[in-house]
């Protein structure tokens, strides 16, 4: 295809939507052989730049997007790759948060382009067409290496040890807390998942980690041990103190023993959000300091202070104020209510919508009674949804909920009464439950 057939990254955007999307639900068979072929036939963009790779069940998207903006505060041009986007497709490559440029995306699609346009699934390795999720990373990597990037760190899509990403030949890797999630795709287990989750740790290289369960860390000691790759737990290797919270962000006192000058006790505050970011905090500094070792406390609190990351209990900017809250387990679920708690102790209202996939009952549990009123709705039109059930876990029946199925209408009608009342509003369940309120409520 002649060069010049991408006006701007959502063309770039609309074009690999084509493709197998598993964030759909739509089946493919996880592989790497045909990333790998990709990869070498692009001259191997992944292998341009030295980065940290992060995978886990949640706060992995926290401690990617701290971790490359310490390395930036270092003097690196470090590129973020993450998932999934808010408002458009394009926050998934960035420049440690920033916007890439749109010419640097459209060419790097451009260049990929000739490989994929217009072929048969018999002419990929493995005899099936790339995913959307594929082109994506692909494109990510491109654009890094066409920016000029001296590092980067990549975010896990779905597991670890099959994830497009796990091509990367990474100095680093994290592993945040694992839970049971995406159970269909990664087992029925702690076990089984932190074993897809222990795929991205690479011989020879230190593996970070946060406080896991004790099932996933017996598999993250055997791995390391296997594969010669250094045990870093945040827990033996930061002392975290005093965390305080607040609207704008997170602040704490942290010291990490023989750690040279970051062994005194020194308070990092991030714009993010909940007490889980001082160990997120702590992690990104551990990882940060694996590419970058003469990294100062200094740069380490600059680049902390500008992270963000959309959607991770993200405060609008509205009177009375909207949270945004991506969690969608159990556990994620409880850390985003403990710091609605204490941010907004009094009554509020709340719109919940999940996947079909997810463990509505028992996120049902964790908020039952907090909420004056509850509306229950679809996460979109994006992931398959089953919201009638999600109503009746939340008590439907019993007059415990509303259910609107129309996004939209469920969004405008719980915000006009939380308006109305001045009560602070949560939208939780799902990241494309708020990827809808984002769009719909910053426009307003």
């Amino acid at each position: 295809m002649a060069k010049g057939r991408f006006a701007s990254s959502e063309d770039v955007f609309d074009y690999v939507m084509g493709f197998v999307n598993v964030e759909k639900g739509q089946k493919t068979e996880f592989k790497l052989d045909r990333m790998r072929d990709l990869c070498a036939k692009l001259g191997n963009p992944e292998a341009d730049w030295p980065c940290i790779h992060v995978a886990g069940s949640k706060g992995k998207g926290s401690v990617s997007a701290m971790a490359s903006r310490i390395l930036e505060a270092h003097g690196l041009r470090t590129g973020l790759y993450t998932s999934p986007h808010l408002l458009r497709w394009k926050e998934r490559i960035s420049l440690a948060g920033d916007e890439m440029d749109e010419d640097i995306l459209v060419a790097s699609m451009e260049e990929l382009l000739p490989l994929v346009d217009g072929r048969s699934a018999s002419e990929f390795v493995g005899g099936e067409l790339p995913t959307y999720f594929e082109l994506t990373t692909l494109v990510g990597f491109l654009a890094f290496r066409k920016a000029g990037c001296k590092a980067a760190v990549i975010e896990t899509g779905l597991g670890g040890r099959l994830d497009s990403t796990n091509v990367v030949p990474s100095l680093a890797s994290v592993i945040t807390p694992i839970e049971l999630e995406h159970t269909e795709w990664l087992g029925d287990s702690i076990a089984k998942i932190a074993f897809e989750k222990a795929g991205i740790i690479k011989p020879g290289k230190p593996c970070f980690v946060s406080r896991q369960k004790a099932e996933a860390m017996k598999v993250f000691v055997e791995t390391c041990k296997e594969r010669g790759s250094p045990l870093v737990a945040v827990e033996n290797a930061a002392r975290i103190g005093k965390i305080e919270l607040s609207r704008s962000g997170t602040e704490a006192v942290i010291a990490f023993p023989g750690m040279g000058a970051f062994e005194a006790r020194r308070s990092y505050r991030t714009p993010l959000v909940g007490s889980v970011q001082a160990e997120n905090m702590a992690l990104a500094i551990l990882a940060a300091r694996a590419l970058a070792p003469d990294l100062t406390p200094a740069e380490a609190a600059f680049g902390l202070s500008r992270s963000r990351l959309p959607a991770r209990f993200e405060v609008l900017d509205l009177e009375p104020p909207v949270v945004l809250d991506g969690a969608h387990t159990p556990a994620s679920m409880r850390l985003c209510l403990e710091s609605f708690d204490r941010i907004f102790p009094g009554p509020a209202d709340l719109v919940f919508a999940c996947a079909h996939d997810k463990n509505h009952a028992e996120m049902a549990a964790i908020l039952e009674g907090r909420f004056r009123s509850v509306t229950i709705t679809r996460p979109g039109t994006f992931k398959q949804s089953e919201p009638a059930k999600v109503a009746a876990s939340f008590g439907l029946a019993e007059g415990g909920c509303s259910l609107i199925e129309d996004t939209k209408e469920a969004l405008l009608a719980a915000r006009e009464r939380a308006r109305k009342d001045g009560l602070p509003l949560l939208v939780a369940g799902s990241f494309y439950l708020c990827s809808e309120a984002a769009k719909l409520l910053l426009q307003r």
